[in-house]
């Protein structure tokens, strides 16, 4: 079971479905309340929202793994699980399962709020995320761009379906020009950029990690193309950005100038660890060394998603 576990992998899973659900009962049912609209997604269609979710990634982690065998044989021998303890055609049956699953789902939520474009979304996310790992991973930033693309749609999903059930409910498109629709959009969209910016620096890191098994399976990722030396430079400047965004937004959102924990929360759980992943990406030398800035860039974008709890108390 464990080994199935590690395939999907469940821990980047829970970090996804904890997204959502902060995003929703912490933030987006607070904005909700404080500006007197009542929610109307109820909590089963939600946790089909995350279901499906859950699913179409899982999906796309088991089909990667299935196209990296060949390059994790070298970069992470002791890891390999496809051909070494799970069967070949097993993990194509899980990914397929695991796809049809999470469409279905899609297609049923397509249905019930009455958005036909999340037909689109639902059958091309699973379609993205074969050709990322067949092809688009194998090129100089696309692949990178498309899967930070994806993690901020994780948590655009939730506050666009709900509004989707709202404005259904209400039979009109007033809800969606609402104080606040507004709101809920414009901190959902601040959680998504932070996302997108996290992932982003985070896939480079780990490009940098295989890029041995890359260049030899003729992988054209950033670092082979620009060498490690320029790579780290972006990943710094990438870090860097993120820094001078966070506080940018700090001094122009007075809910977040105003509020020390915030202050200290920046400081201490974001602008630290940002600072100590700038200097192991300098000081990096070994694929174990960037791996380990790769984990110290998933606690940061962790300790992101746990500021949700903070920002909906702006709204009790």
């Amino acid at each position: 079971m464990m080994n199935w576990l590690r395939l999907i992998r469940i821990k980047n899973l829970f970090i996804i479905a904890l997204l959502q659900y902060l995003l929703r009962y912490a933030l987006i049912i607070p904005i909700l309340t404080y500006y007197k609209v009542t929610p109307a997604l109820s909590d089963f269609r939600f946790a089909l929202v995350v279901f499906a979710t859950l699913c179409l990634a899982a999906s796309g982690y088991v089909i990667n793994n299935y196209f990296d065998i060949q390059i994790d044989r070298i970069n992470k021998p002791d890891k390999v699980l496809i051909g070494r303890i799970i069967k070949r055609r097993e993990a194509l049956f899980l990914h397929l399962i695991l796809t049809f699953i999470g469409v279905f789902c899609g297609f049923y939520l397509a249905y019930v709020t009455r958005k036909e474009n999340y037909v689109i979304m639902f059958f091309a996310i699973p379609a993205l995320l074969w050709y990322y790992s067949t092809t688009f991973k194998k090129q100089i930033l696309i692949g990178n761009i498309i899967i930070s693309i994806l993690t901020a749609l994780v948590a655009y999903l939730v506050v666009s379906i709900e509004f989707a059930a709202i404005g259904r409910l209400n039979n009109g498109t007033d809800i969606l020009n609402s104080k606040a629709c507004s709101v809920a959009w414009f901190w959902t969209t601040g959680f998504a950029f932070f996302a997108f910016l996290s992932n982003l620096t985070r896939e480079i890191i780990k490009d940098i990690e295989d890029m041995k098994g890359d260049q030899i399976n003729g992988c054209r990722t950033l670092p082979i193309a620009l060498g490690t030396r320029y790579t780290k430079a972006l990943v710094i400047a990438l870090i860097t950005f993120s820094i001078i965004a966070l506080w940018l937004t700090y001094f122009s959102v007075s809910e977040l100038a105003n509020n020390k924990l915030t202050l200290y929360y920046f400081i201490i759980a974001l602008t630290i660890p940002y600072s100590y992943l700038m200097w192991s990406i300098k000081k990096a030398r070994l694929p174990k060394d960037f791996h380990t800035a790769s984990q110290v860039s998933k606690i940061i974008m962790l300790s992101g998603i746990i500021y949700i709890f903070i920002a909906g108390t702006f709204f009790k």
